[in-house]
């Protein structure tokens, strides 16, 4: 299964009234592992960049210019896509402002069906609770001390760590459902879970250990807690 890990940045919040894309990033998952393989471009969005768009990710107009333009890398980008599903952290934003951009140089939009939406996936697994990517690699452990701005790259990089997480960390394949073999054995075949790489740390503080000792030695000899 092949899966792209992708952000964008932007000039603003909406292409219809002339906000451009800027960067992409986007990172290749095979089977929930990442490849090595990456894709990212800087590109000339045609006007000025707002000062709140600069503040967010520090690409100015300047550094902008000599970047090619959306319609010079759009099937660079398509090519590399493929029919990958798109993993994207509030998948609505990135979607509409690409398929918004593909449709100005005549290529074919990217199928909404093909996007996964982390932001959903989280926001399903921890109602309540801040799901910001920030926020998720603080939930999860992962580093994000170098995202002083945000960049396409390094956040489809932090995006593609956090979804392994919420799809189960770096074990893909356990799972409570039924399994089949890639051999068409039928449910189960040879499939086992296998151990956590992390074990999970213990919840017993040592004064319950010191508490739960005392009551077995209470309880004498006979106990079952003592039979060999």
């Amino acid at each position: 299964m092949r899966e792209i890990v992708l952000d964008t940045e932007t000039t603003g919040f909406d292409p219809t009234s002339g906000d451009r894309i800027v960067e992409i990033g986007a990172v290749e998952l095979r089977n929930l592992m990442p490849t090595g393989r990456t894709y990212h471009q800087y590109i000339n969005p045609e006007r000025d960049m707002p000062q709140e768009a600069f503040a967010v990710h520090g690409l100015s107009t300047e550094f902008l210019a000599d970047k090619p333009v959306f319609a010079k890398i759009a099937q660079e980008f398509l090519d590399f896509v493929g029919d990958a599903k798109l993993v994207i952290h509030n998948a609505a934003f990135d979607m509409k402002f690409l398929n918004a951009e593909l449709g100005w140089v005549k290529k074919p939009s990217l199928p909404w069906a093909q996007a996964v939406d982390t932001l959903d996936i989280a926001r399903r697994r921890f109602p309540g609770a801040q799901n910001t990517l920030d926020a998720l690699c603080r939930r999860f452990g992962v580093d994000n001390s170098g995202r002083e701005k945000h960049g396409a790259l390094l956040d489809s990089e932090l995006l593609a760590e956090v979804y392994l997480e919420l799809m189960g960390g770096r074990q893909p394949d356990f799972s409570l459902s039924v399994v089949h073999s890639s051999a068409g054995g039928g449910a189960g075949g040879d499939w086992r879970p296998g151990p956590r790489p992390r074990p999970l740390p213990s919840r017993l503080t040592e004064a319950e250990r010191e508490a739960h000792a005392a009551f077995i030695a209470a309880l004498g000899a006979p106990a079952l807690w003592n039979a060999e």
